[in-house]
């Protein structure tokens, strides 16, 4: 039988480091917003997207998120009218990224959320471990 309060700390571990992936991958979309080809005819930046997946540790007897990878968005891409642009088509348009700012930051916002909840379900955990190693001191 494995230790509840290990258990937890290895969740929310799990936790913690799918988020700070995901939050990686939501930093690269928003840096990249804006980024096109080169020239004419190159596609602009892909939207990329992450999915988790739960994994069983033995050790723990406990359900772990994990990351399963990261994929690209299948969005097409918007065009704008921009014609003294180095990616511009002969009609002056030039394709855009399919990153939608809001949806990543609202992304991002999900996640802090996300990893500050594991955070502070580790610190419970700790300091709970704490008051027990204290406990059997006295």
């Amino acid at each position: 039988m494995s230790d509840p309060l290990a258990a937890t700390l290895q969740i929310s571990g799990a936790g913690l480091r799918a988020q700070s992936e995901r939050l990686r991958v939501v930093s690269e979309n928003l840096a990249n917003a804006r980024s096109t080809g080169e020239t004419s005819g190159d596609d602009p930046y892909r939207r990329k997207t992450i999915t988790f997946e739960s994994e069983f540790n033995r050790a723990h007897q406990a359900n772990l998120v994990s990351v399963k990878g990261i994929g690209s968005d299948k969005a097409p891409f918007t065009v704008e009218y921009e014609p003294g642009h180095p990616a511009a088509d002969e009609n002056g348009y030039v394709k855009m990224p399919n990153v939608n700012t809001l949806l990543e930051l609202a992304d991002m916002r999900e996640t802090n959320r996300s990893y500050e909840a594991n955070l502070k379900v580790m610190t419970q955990a700790r300091e709970m471990v704490m008051r027990h190693i204290d406990l059997l001191r006295t």
